[in-house]
């Protein structure tokens, strides 16, 4: 029977090899230098305070760590002939310590580090977002109270719906974006968990305390199952999906807001910064601002899609997290960039009322409260007062007419012809149901269109966002004090 060769191989690594994977890591090593160094550091003093290894070479080691953490990443000796980025640091470090540098490896594989430092990589950039997010929401709340007022004939499908408002509309996407920021900081206490201490799969013989080396790094507590601790998946697809849900939200406003910014249009103009001219024809201004978040949204669903197929894998197999270092947080700086353009498009779009309320009144959008005032005025049943008035709707069309212009004498016309009898309105009575802005005063239930519903909303989601912001805040000034504190205790320890 054929038993395959045991323990490292002799052999340099294939040059496909350095070329597919080393190389493909290492092109994260930007991201990974900082968060790596913080992440052997504390492995190294947790096991200085074990008694894993001796006050002296524990000293030089941690003095070495420090001075790589200090080095730039871009300045750092990363070579994929020399392996992926952990590799490459061991080479550094053995290069200045010779065999002393080798305690580093005691009680924690190559994938711990990483897993820890990925985690310390996140968090600070879910925090990020999240307050990017806040943002956006506050850009939203100042639109929908600066336009509470102004006119608008909502759509479904691009065709006039009801009347409403610019400010209740826009309002409308501060309500995603905002559970998306609750969801986000829901993967902020997932994230700030520490894998540290898990060992290979079954934990470590070595008495390393997993609590300890949580609280150097500042997380909030440990994940406790090894094997779950080095091999979870869940919470980083989670991570990418919420910010691909993010941006799908701002890419429906900017679908919208790119539409309306058309001359067929005219409801909204974007400020210059955030539209690009073209070079050919000097009369465009073209809305690119909206295209970059546009095709941001379809970038995150790739990578959501690609994180989730390597994903399936059996366990405890590399595969998705080596995929993962780099897609996850890169998907999260993706998000934040659009989050924060359309934050800008939102604050300083011009809204064109006039426009708007010129063509809600050229339409029909009202057509919906006349049945209703029918049916209830006199005593028919919906489908019949949706036809007598849908018939008046078409006729009016034909000739020309506005919705405004619909007299009670029209009314009375169409019934006759389908049920043999007038309505008995009167002209004067129609007169608020017909007029658009009377409608939108009209919405005074929860969550309607009238100004001082909008307004009120807008209140309570700026409330609720500030209060996010200032948790999340507190927590990102944890993590800096926390890797400061550990760089302050490792400087020490250097100095013996």
């Amino acid at each position: 029977m054929y038993s395959p060769e045991a323990g490292p191989p002799l052999e340099p690594p294939a040059p496909e090899l350095v070329e597919a994977g080393f190389a493909f890591e290492l092109a994260e090593a930007s991201l990974f230098h900082r968060p790596l160094g913080l992440a052997d550091l504390a492995h190294a003093l947790v096991l200085r305070e074990a008694g894993v290894i001796p006050a002296e070479p524990a000293s030089r080691l941690i003095a070495v760590l420090l001075d790589a953490y200090e080095l730039p990443a871009e300045q750092f000796p990363y070579d994929p002939a020399f392996g992926e980025i952990y590799n490459c640091r061991e080479r550094y470090f053995v290069d200045r310590l010779g065999p002393e540098a080798g305690w580093l490896h005691a009680g924690r594989p190559r994938r711990e580090a990483v897993r820890v430092a990925l985690r310390l990589l996140l968090r600070h950039r879910i925090a990020g977002l999240i307050a990017d997010t806040t943002d956006f929401v506050d850009a939203v709340c100042d639109q929908a109270n600066r336009h509470a007022e102004t006119l608008l004939p909502d759509q479904t499908y691009l065709q006039h719906a009801q009347p409403s408002t610019f400010g209740h509309y826009v309002l409308h996407f501060a309500y995603p974006a905002q559970r998306a920021a609750e969801r986000l900081a829901e993967s902020l206490a997932v994230v700030n968990l520490s894998p540290g201490g898990a060992g290979c799969v079954n934990g470590s013989r070595l008495a390393l305390s997993r609590d300890r080396l949580a609280a150097l790094l500042g997380f909030d507590g440990i994940i406790e199952h090894t094997r779950d601790a080095m091999w979870q998946t869940d919470g980083l697809m989670d991570l990418v999906a919420t910010a691909t849900t993010l941006v799908q939200n701002l890419s429906n406003l900017a679908e919208d807001l790119e539409i309306w910014d058309s001359q067929e249009f005219d409801f909204i103009a974007l400020s210059g910064p955030y539209t690009r001219s073209s070079v050919l024809m000097p009369q465009k201004r073209n809305p690119y601002s909206l295209g970059v978040v546009r095709g941001s949204a379809g970038l995150l669903i790739g990578r959501l899609t690609g994180l989730l197929a390597v994903g399936k894998t059996p366990s405890a197999r590399s595969d998705a997290l080596i995929f993962a270092y780099g897609e996850t947080p890169r998907a999260l700086d993706v998000a934040a960039r659009a989050t924060r353009l359309m934050r800008g498009v939102v604050a300083t779009l011009e809204v064109n009322a006039a426009r708007m309320e010129e063509v809600l009144l050229e339409g029909f959008s009202q057509a919906t409260d006349l049945t209703e005032y029918v049916m209830q005025a006199c005593q028919l049943d919906y489908r019949s007062a949706y036809h007598a008035v849908g018939d008046v709707v078409r006729q009016a069309s034909k000739r020309g007419l506005r919705g405004i212009d619909i007299t009670a004498a029209m009314l009375d016309e169409a019934a006759r012809a389908r049920f043999g009898h007038g309505l008995a309105l009167g002209d004067e009575e129609l007169r608020d149901v017909l007029d658009p802005r009377a409608i939108v005063y009209s919405r005074a239930g929860q969550g309607g269109a009238a100004p001082d519903v909008v307004r009120a909303m807008a209140a309570r989601c700026r409330a609720q966002t500030d209060g996010l912001r200032t948790r999340v805040e507190q927590a990102a000034d944890a993590f800096g004090q926390a890797e400061s504190d550990l760089l302050d205790y490792a400087r020490e320890i250097s100095r013996g």
